[in-house]
């Protein structure tokens, strides 16, 4: 079988999956002297078809690094990724046997991996969901894009993905959980709430964290112990801040309706003088 565009020529070499919604093939470009492989989905569903294609047109017209060519063949729509040999990160994965700082590097090069796709929000979701990571020798994360489009959503936004990222990193902080790490703490408690809504927030995190639990200098930790317990500090804050609008607010109030006589002076001033007598002599 062959997919044929202005530029590709792209011969099935294996089928990975055929589905109602999208069949996924591993394809040779004939018009490439190279031996380089692609990921080739091959949309059947209309109006699958058209939410894809507008998701990847709120994202720049295609700008995207990852999508190699988009292009209409016999009534489907064929988008088509790079390939690179399946490592699959939770097969190969071995946090047990792993020191804490390589846990926390996997960590951020997924987030970095993630941030760096230029992916619609809805394709890369459905990457995280059905866990089409892989992890390569030097622990760097790079994307597999055999995927089953029939959950596609377009309303998928950065929210949804940094929450499902989250949670990959929950399992893979999940061997280092009885060391107390901050890094595990911190996610844990972010991702209870379902407090991150950006990856440059979970980056952040990771980062800071793992600086922390390294214990490198005083305003490395301080920076850590603020991250944690960033959440009460600012509730604290805000009380109080509250507590002094509120003090202000009823000062100018008491000016306004009372003149000089405010409630402050009343207060302090009432008993100075009794009758013609002053108690200050």
């Amino acid at each position: 079988m062959i997919f044929e565009s202005s530029k590709m020529r792209l011969e099935v070499i294996s089928t990975k999956s055929l589905t109602d919604a999208n069949d996924c093939y591993i394809c040779k470009d004939l018009n490439s002297p190279g031996e380089s492989l692609y990921t080739v989905i091959v949309l059947k569903d209309h109006e699958l078809i058209r939410n894809v294609l507008e998701a990847f047109r709120k994202m720049g017209d295609y700008n995207s690094e990852m999508l190699v060519d988009s292009f209409a063949y016999m009534g489907r729509h064929i988008i088509v990724f790079p390939y690179r040999r399946e490592r699959n990160l939770f097969d190969f994965y071995a946090g047990d046997s792993y020191k804490l700082s390589q846990c926390e590097e996997i960590c951020s090069n997924t987030i970095i991996s993630c941030m760096t796709s230029g992916l619609p929000y809805p394709l890369l979701y459905l990457i995280l969901v059905q866990k089409e990571l892989n992890l390569s020798a030097d622990n760097t994360i790079y994307l597999g894009f055999a995927m089953d489009m029939a959950d596609f959503d377009p309303e998928i936004t950065e929210k949804e993905c940094v929450v499902e990222c989250a949670k990959i990193l929950m399992f893979l902080l999940e061997p280092k959980a009885s060391q107390k790490v901050n890094s595990y703490v911190l996610l844990q408690k972010k991702s209870s709430n379902r407090s991150y809504s950006k990856f440059a927030e979970l980056y952040r995190d990771i980062t800071i964290a793992a600086v922390g639990q390294k214990k490198q200098g005083l305003i490395s930790r301080f920076k850590a112990w603020f991250s944690l317990y960033s959440n009460t500090i600012f509730g604290i804050l805000f009380w109080v801040c509250v507590i002094l609008g509120i003090f202000a607010l009823s000062i100018l109030l008491s000016r306004l309706l009372l003149g000089n006589g405010s409630w402050i002076r009343l207060l302090f001033n009432n008993f100075k003088r009794i009758g013609t007598e002053s108690l200050l002599q």
